[in-house]
């Protein structure tokens, strides 16, 4: 039986030009995977098909956008996930659910290698790798581009050459990776760092400046999961999709900033993610509601760790695995109502309401009815302040 060879396959240029590449080299037929995680663009039959006219011998095709929003960007939601407290982790989410189908498409097809189409300067290898190693420890990857040097004018000749079914002369400034989630841009101008982003660059989200109404939204979560928008029952998908548009329309989510890559390396993005900026704000204000201080002090230690974690292509370890058990178990009394204005740029929380919450209207008012025993306070200062105290006395004395 002839050895085959799954490749992750998104449709484009260099992954086309993979397919024909990978058979003339190794002998080995090439099966296609091409997963929807909400990127837009082409239709799958359209995929489907490039992929059997540049030579496939099968082309698997999955429309995982539920599966993408339901088991990888709601951990991310209830994690808070902001790599380096700001980067919502768009492409490091979708790679995950990609890595998973393509070991699945392996077995059943019986390949004994993946192929992806990731460089050698950027996460995705790792995250690509490493999640294929830990999901099929027995495959072998290569990766045509990193490893023999594929530039875009050597794959645009390739495809030339073999009259391949593509468009070989289109090209960006930019390079894109989108999904529900977000959209990433990186390359062109803005490997100038002074450079700032221009209109072009932005897709999912309008120009913030412009004048608009401002729109109000009420996001209604149960035990960390947003179930419904302004009182319309939602799925995690519905709710990010929707929030896309509506955040979008007042360019929420607008990220440029530098991030330090995994291969050690710094690398100008610039991110659009409109409904996970809209949605995370939501669930951080009704956290600030329903969890109890400590838990929420040492959650934000987590939350930094499950998002380095993600980003760095640890989504299969067992620190990662662990740590969703912890986060989980946080949102066991996150349920109720986040009010929030959608306006110039920025997804402003404006109302809460929760059964389950933790703010006490009696304890906290310093007009009548209020129940907090202030006599009891003055004691809890002075033990609260006792150890800096006595340290202090000590040091006074040893400079004297």
């Amino acid at each position: 039986m002839t050895e085959r060879i799954v490749l992750a396959y998104s449709g484009g240029l260099d992954t086309s030009v993979a397919i024909g590449w990978i058979a003339e080299e190794t002998g080995a037929e090439v099966v296609a995977v091409a997963v929807d995680v909400g990127q837009g663009g082409e239709d799958l039959d359209t995929i489907r098909k490039r992929a059997l006219d540049c030579g496939a011998v099968e082309a698997v095709v999955t429309d995982a956008r539920e599966e993408f929003a339901d088991q990888y960007c709601l951990p991310a939601l209830q994690a808070n996930a902001l790599y380096m407290d700001r980067y919502p982790l768009v492409s490091a989410l979708s790679r995950p659910v990609i890595v998973k189908h393509l070991v699945e498409a392996a077995k059943y097809h019986g390949a004994t290698t993946v192929s992806h189409g990731c460089t050698g300067k950027g996460n995705d290898q790792v995250r690509f790798e490493v999640g294929i190693g830990a999901l099929a420890p027995d495959l072998k990857v290569i990766a045509p581009v990193r490893d023999f040097a594929w530039t875009r004018e050597k794959a645009i000749a390739w495809a030339h050459d073999r009259n391949l079914p593509i468009d070989q002369t289109k090209s960006s400034p930019y390079s894109v990776d989108q999904n529900v989630w977000g959209r990433a841009v990186e390359t062109g101008f803005l490997e100038d760092i002074w450079n700032a982003p221009i209109e072009d660059v932005y897709s999912y989200t309008d120009n913030p400046a412009e004048p608009r109404d401002p729109d109000e939204v009420v996001v209604t979560f149960d035990r960390g999961v947003p179930v419904a928008i302004d009182g319309e029952t939602v799925t995690v998908l519905q709710a990010v999709q929707q929030l896309n548009r509506r955040a979008g329309a007042h360019g929420i989510g607008r990220l440029d900033m530098v991030e330090d890559r995994l291969v050690g390396i710094k690398s100008r993005e610039v991110y659009e993610a409109p409904g996970a900026i809209a949605l995370i704000t939501a669930h951080q204000e009704l956290e600030s509601v329903t969890v109890e201080r400590d838990l929420a002090r040492f959650k934000r230690q987590v939350e930094q760790r499950w998002s380095e974690l993600v980003y760095d292509g640890l989504w299969f370890s067992p620190l990662k695995d662990a740590l969703d058990t912890f986060v989980a178990k946080t949102q066991e009394h996150v349920s109720g109502e986040i009010r929030m204005t959608l306006h110039a740029g920025r997804a402003v929380p404006t109302g809460r309401r929760s059964e389950a919450s933790l703010y006490d209207f009696n304890l906290a008012t310093y007009d009548e009815g209020d129940t907090f025993d202030q006599s009891l306070a003055k004691g809890f200062v002075q033990l609260w302040g006792l150890p800096s105290k006595i340290a202090a006395k000590r040091d006074q004395h040893r400079h004297a």
